[in-house]
């Protein structure tokens, strides 16, 4: 009899040891404490309170982690600042920032060089921080702008929304496409009617609610500037306006210019695209470029500086002064 008491207690304590050793936790703090000693309830305390700390430190946001390289001899994971030879390794090296008109002077360069076509379009890259406070963010947007040196040798084609009969007969004098009121909404739905650009007078905006869904981010909007009673500056922006949008949630990739166009132009063009796109960011925010790349169809990509372009003038003289 004492021998099968024996045995009975030592495999209920092989069991008790195999649910620790196992991380049964919660089936092991289901048994009633009275049947278990003092050291095992208080080993289950102490590691339920390491298994809460844990979950607290992995819900605490991580900072991250900014390397500070001024003064240093060499940048931080890279071999040098800057390659002594032609022929490098480029992961081995910072990458390389330039002025923005000494990177369009390059592409004009890499042409010459590569002996590709003059005429080819001229690209920009950029990433946008778009991450507000409390996680929210920047909702993607779809932007218009008048480049002072347009590169399109077609106009765009323009839809005028309008019932008045004067303001449709200005409009198509003014280059608009076609011009007219509720009886334009059937084609457009039917696909026969379509333009670049659609815009409008405020008061027909109720009657053409049933082409939100078809326009989508085309419709007609004060916000986007296409909702005017001035047909005809409506119609002068528009026509040779330029479109973009964000895409990917942070990124910006559109044509700027072609590669022939004389260097000034072309600056113009980007700092017209740039200045456009900084408009977006909220007040409260920071830098809104993070990253800023230029490439024609043939070249290599180029990383430039956009701060300098995008900073206003008195921004400019205070980070003078601090230098100082």
């Amino acid at each position: 009899m004492a021998t099968c008491m024996r045995t009975v207690w030592k495999v209920l304590g092989g069991c008790q040891r195999h649910l620790l050793r196992a991380g049964a936790y919660t089936s092991a703090s289901q048994i009633p404490t009275r049947h278990l000693s003092s050291k095992i309830v208080a080993t289950l305390k102490s590691l339920k309170k390491v298994k809460k700390d844990d979950t607290q430190k992995k819900e605490e946001k991580k900072e991250k982690r900014i390397i500070d390289d001024k003064g240093r001899h060499k940048p931080f994971g890279k071999t040098a600042w800057a390659p002594v030879d032609d022929v490098y390794i480029r992961t081995y090296y910072p990458m390389t920032i330039y002025d923005a008109a000494e990177a369009i002077d390059m592409l004009k360069n890499f042409q010459v060089l590569d002996f590709t076509p003059l005429k080819q379009p001229v690209y920009i890259d950029l990433r946008l921080n778009m991450e507000l406070e409390k996680k929210r963010k920047v909702d993607p947007f779809v932007s218009t702008v008048h480049l002072p040196h347009p590169f399109k040798t077609e106009i765009n084609k323009v839809l005028v929304f309008t019932e008045d009969a004067n303001q449709a007969k200005a409009a198509l004098e003014n280059g608009a496409v076609l011009a007219g009121g509720a009886e334009l909404i059937q084609p457009i739905l039917d696909d026969e009617i379509s333009a670049d650009f659609y815009v409008a007078v405020p008061d027909i905006l109720p009657k053409i609610l049933p082409l939100k869904n078809k326009l989508r981010k085309k419709f007609p909007k004060s916000k986007r500037g296409s909702v005017s009673t001035n047909i005809s500056e409506l119609l002068e922006f528009f026509k040779a306006s330029h479109e973009y949008n964000v895409e990917n949630n942070c990124y910006v990739k559109t044509q700027i210019a072609m590669l022939d166009m004389p260097t000034e132009h072309i600056f113009a063009n980007l700092k017209a695209v740039l200045m456009n796109v900084c408009s977006h960011r909220p007040a409260d925010m920071g830098p809104f470029i993070e990253r800023a790349i230029i490439a024609s169809r043939t070249s290599e990509a180029l990383w430039f500086n956009s701060e300098d372009i995008v900073r206003k003038p008195a921004e400019k003289e205070e980070d003078e002064e601090e230098e100082e």
